[in-house]
């Protein structure tokens, strides 16, 4: 093309695409999917008139959110039929931006949060994560989902009413989610609880996905039997296994490797008491492939 690089379509579209996938592995809880997602609306956007679009940023974001919400539809079936606990894919927090680096984006990525959204139809997801998350107006995204502004508000004040409370979205310190990480790991390799005891709230529930792949527990294990599953199972079972601290889900996370390979990976939702609510660990290697390249220490 002959406009300069601000004004192409590759260099439009590579300024949004970070936005793109953040709303898209929101929408989808699939780091692949969304950039399927992001890739199909690239390939609509290099066929339009630029001349022709007011605000390439809403069109971009508008397109890609219409084409999440008809992959999560299809893939609400795929979930039906899944083997085991469905958890979303873990990512490195691989939008590297200074908006994606506050606290209220990065929260957005949590497990926990995402399992919430779960809850939601695809639209009302979308039309929540745009308004809370992304800050659109009502009248942009009601553009966008093509609705009236009227609908758009209920299906907002829908979401906020299933999501709940934003307890799944805190954050303990960088500091505590550290002596967690430490605590967590020293647990399991010496099979004595130690200091981990104290971090675990009362109720705090281990969630495992295998997919059918690879073995992991089918159901959710709860209170007092958590920490001996730690202590007892994880003890023997990831005695092999290389630890590693990553960047995951917009938290500190574990990713454990055998053989060079990624076997799992860990994340964990708080109580404002600091104390851990859940354990996630996924284990479904397909889930597993993108972290590959990701920088863990």
């Amino acid at each position: 093309m002959s406009e300069g690089p601000s004004q192409t379509h590759v260099g439009i579209f590579e300024h949004a695409r970070p936005r793109l996938l953040g709303v898209a592995y929101r929408i989808l809880g699939s780091h692949a999917e969304a950039e399927d997602a992001v890739q199909d609306t690239f390939l609509r956007w290099r066929e339009t008139d630029i001349a022709t679009i007011g605000s390439p940023g809403a069109w971009l974001t508008t397109a890609c959110t219409r084409r999440a919400i008809d992959m999560l539809r299809a893939a609400y079936r795929s979930r039906v039929d899944y083997v085991g606990n469905w958890l979303p894919e873990p990512v490195h927090t691989f939008i590297d931006s200074d908006a994606e680096a506050q606290v209220e984006l990065s929260s957005s990525l949590s497990t926990a949060f995402l399992l919430m959204l779960e809850r939601l139809r695809p639209k009302e997801r979308a039309a929540y994560l745009l308004y809370e998350i992304f800050e659109m107006s009502y009248a942009d995204i009601a553009a966008g989902l093509d609705m009236s502004e009227s609908a758009c508000r209920k299906l907002v004040s829908r979401g906020k009413a299933r999501i709940g409370n934003d307890q799944v979205r805190y954050q303990p310190t960088r500091e505590r989610q550290e002596e967690l990480l430490a605590a967590f790991k020293n647990a399991i390799r010496t099979g004595q609880p130690g200091s981990l005891t104290e971090m675990l709230a009362s109720d705090v529930r281990i969630t495992a996905d295998g997919g059918g792949k690879v073995a992991a527990m089918a159901g959710v294990l709860e209170g007092e039997a958590v920490l001996a599953f730690l202590t007892d199972r994880l003890n023997e079972w990831w005695a092999d296994y290389v630890w590693s601290f990553a960047e995951l889900n917009g938290a500190r996370g574990l990713v454990l490797k055998q053989a060079g390979e990624i076997a799992a990976t860990v994340s964990f939702a708080f109580d404002r008491s600091d104390r851990v609510t859940d354990i996630f660990i996924v284990r479904n290697p397909d889930k597993l492939a993108s972290l590959s390249d990701i920088s863990i220490h």
